[in-house]
């Protein structure tokens, strides 16, 4: 790859209307695709193991939470990498660069490693707490097993990930996952269709996936030309930095995990409504996620874009970037919704020729991309602050009212109307109050203006 492309990207300068779309659609992509390659295991397990393929779908679906609540809760702190390189990268600080690269490597690799071990303790009783039916638990069991045993190399990606983003580069993460994701979709046919296996055979397949894509962003830091540059030399803990990561990304990864619990319990009781739902709901999934990806690559611009600004002291800047992130983000989600919206069904039959299935996962579809659009606004926000540092506030706000909502929800609504769509409506209400709840933080915080408040005095 061109070593030429590894080099810091400014955002400090020049038009932010063409620089935050290419720094967003770069990493939509990557979301999307990382998607459709997750898909791809669900849609070979559904269409290709027979008699097995409900079963084997519904295995699959019942640990998208668990592994959502672990990723996304490494993925929080991976923001605090970002963050750290962002701001470094607009006051032109290469020994920050240089420490914060090294120091997230590490914590990558140990993280995985420590939450791999305990992951195969936990297993059985974990998913025997799901309410997976019969037929499925012990599948989904072996699918977490082999998932959960790759966390080293999956965090080693998202955290190689989170350092091109700082730096302000989000295509080669992208063309790590184009190739490694290929690859997974020619093992995943071959250890199903060829080799005969189910659930196992696609978990061994996004293990091997995810080794290489990390493989292939370690040796592009290798071969950089700027303070992003990796040396097995310098390949050490700084304290110092490690707190500045951890200050910024354990409030976001702490928001991550308990949203994710949330979601863990409404996993739980679609699970409780049968095999069918539970299927119908994991297909659903990989559909309505693609318009999260749009959003999501919209608050990690303001982010990043923010982060660098901040570090120049550009603050102009950094409030622009939040009304474009914002405004161009309400066009793109706009139309991925729309898409979604008119072509769901279609998607859905691609998992699977059953008829109730694919209505059952419409009107997941359905409830979850509208509700997106709340997401994006309280995401871009969140993002915002975040790029000046400020991290434990929105993500109190947040678990306060997705979670807390989410939470009661389960356990009076649900009670009461005991269906699939009473689930599903609990996904614009929580996240209808939450953008409210955010906005009004910002009212509060108006971090721009207060720090050019402290300039003048």
């Amino acid at each position: 790859m061109d070593t030429k492309t590894l080099n810091r990207k400014s955002m400090t300068e020049g038009s932010l209307w063409n620089k935050i779309l290419g720094f967003a659609f770069p990493l939509a992509l990557t979301g999307i695709l990382q998607q459709m390659f997750s898909a791809a295991d669900l849609a070979v397990v559904g269409n290709f193991t027979e008699d097995l393929g409900e079963a084997c779908m519904a295995a699959v679906g019942a640990n998208t939470p668990i592994m959502s609540f672990i990723i996304n809760g490494f993925l929080g702190i991976s923001l605090g990498t970002n963050v750290i390189i962002a701001n470094a990268v607009g006051r032109k600080d290469d020994e920050t660069i240089r420490k914060a690269v090294h120091t997230s490597l590490i914590i990558a690799v140990i993280c995985g490693i420590i939450t791999a071990v305990f992951g195969q303790l936990i297993a059985e009783p974990l998913l025997r707490s799901q309410n997976i039916s019969d037929e499925a638990v012990n599948m989904a069991i072996t699918y977490f097993r082999i998932y959960v045993g790759g966390l080293p190399v999956i965090l080693l990606y998202n955290f190689e990930a989170a350092i091109f983003r700082g730096m302000g580069n989000t295509k080669l993460p992208f063309v790590a996952l184009v190739v490694s994701g290929v690859i997974n979709v020619i093992l995943n046919i071959f250890f199903v269709l060829v080799l005969h296996r189910n659930v196992d055979g696609v978990a061994i397949a996004t293990v091997i996936s995810n080794l290489i894509s990390s493989i292939i962003l370690l040796c592009c830091l290798k071969k950089a030309k700027t303070a992003a540059r990796f040396e097995w030399n310098l390949l050490k803990i700084d304290t110092h930095i490690l707190k500045k990561i951890m200050k910024i990304g354990v409030p976001a990864s702490i928001q991550s995990c308990v949203f994710s619990s949330a979601n863990i319990i409404i996993q739980s009781s679609i699970n409780s409504l049968g095999t069918v739902v539970a299927a119908a709901s994991s297909a659903a999934f990989n559909i309505e996620i693609f318009s999260y990806y749009v959003l999501n690559s919209f608050g990690q611009a303001c982010t990043t874009f923010t982060g660098q600004n901040f570090g120049a002291w550009k603050l102009d800047r950094c409030k622009k970037s939040l009304k474009l992130c914002l405004l161009e983000g309400i066009i793109v989600e706009g139309l991925m919704v729309t898409v979604l919206l008119f072509a769901g069904k279609a998607m859905l039959s691609v998992f699977t020729p059953n008829q109730e299935l694919i209505e059952i996962g419409y009107i997941r579809v359905l409830f979850i991309t509208t509700a997106h659009l709340f997401s994006l606004f309280y995401d871009v926000m969140s993002g915002y602050m975040r790029g000046f540092g400020i991290s434990l506030s929105p993500a109190l706000v947040t678990m306060c009212c997705i979670c807390g909502i989410r939470f009661v929800w389960i356990y009076t609504v649900f009670e009461y109307f005991h269906s699939f769509s009473s689930i599903m409506a609990v996904y614009p209400v929580s996240l209808g109050v939450n953008a409210v709840a955010i906005f009004i933080l910002l009212l509060i915080k108006r971090p721009a203006k207060k720090h050019e408040a402290n300039e003048q005095s």
